[in-house]
């Protein structure tokens, strides 16, 4: 099981998605999204492991966005990935969004 986080360390959420993972004896390939931002297609991939629009990874921040076009918000998050939402857990085909926490456990 090859299980990505894409995450911020400074965010509480993201810290415990990883202890709760960790917690599992999993340990996951970590992508520090803030540094190594995710392309349009990478979060395009991303949204359909999701199973969700584009509106639903923005941040609260992000708000002002949600009426645009998917590929618009796309290009917005890719630009800026502060936008996006976090952590974002995937397994295999799937992924989740890590808040709350116990949403992971569904992924597992």
């Amino acid at each position: 099981m090859v299980v990505t986080v894409w995450h911020n360390p400074r965010c509480s959420k993201s810290r415990a998605a990883l202890e709760f993972l960790d917690a599992r004896g999993i340990t996951p390939e970590v992508q520090l999204y803030l540094k190594d931002a995710p392309t349009k297609a990478q979060i395009r991939d991303m949204l359909g492991a999701l199973g969700l629009p584009a509106a639903d990874l923005l941040r609260k921040d992000g708000a002002a966005l949600r009426s645009l076009p998917d590929e618009d918000i796309i290009a917005a998050m890719a630009a800026d990935p502060s936008l996006i939402e976090r952590p974002v857990i995937r397994n295999g085909d799937k992924a989740v969004i890590g808040r709350p926490t116990e949403a992971i456990a569904a992924l597992l």
